[in-house]
């Protein structure tokens, strides 16, 4: 078996691989990452939820002040952000502690951990 310097240069970047996050899939050198546990355990879920809430009321609040078309479609953008945000914020987090989020439905503790 040759060894030649183009080998070892390959099979050092192939150990060396970042992190690499892709939507849900988190891998780290060729390991896929748990789910994330999406049940009360979490407290960046329970965070997650607690945005989540928070936005659907100031939709509520908003839709009820709203007085033409403008005023509901800039409620309705303004929700879509901050859920889009929530999301974010909950992926980063999971993605720090070693986990990748495939949905945003609460799953619960017997399955979380396997």
């Amino acid at each position: 078996m040759r060894v030649t310097f183009a080998s070892i240069a390959i099979a050092g970047s192939m150990i060396a691989a970042p992190v690499v996050a892709h939507d849900s899939d988190i891998v780290v050198r060729g390991y896929k990452a748990p789910l994330s546990p999406n049940n009360d355990s979490n407290k960046w879920w329970l965070d997650y939820k607690t945005d989540i809430s928070e936005a659907k009321r100031e939709l509520e609040s908003d839709l009820r002040r709203a007085t033409d078309e403008e005023d509901r479609r800039d409620a309705y953008e303004e929700y879509d952000q901050e859920i889009r945000d929530a999301r974010y914020d909950y992926r980063k987090e999971m993605a720090e502690r070693g986990y990748r989020v495939a949905n945003f439905r609460e799953n619960n503790r017997r399955l979380a951990r396997r």
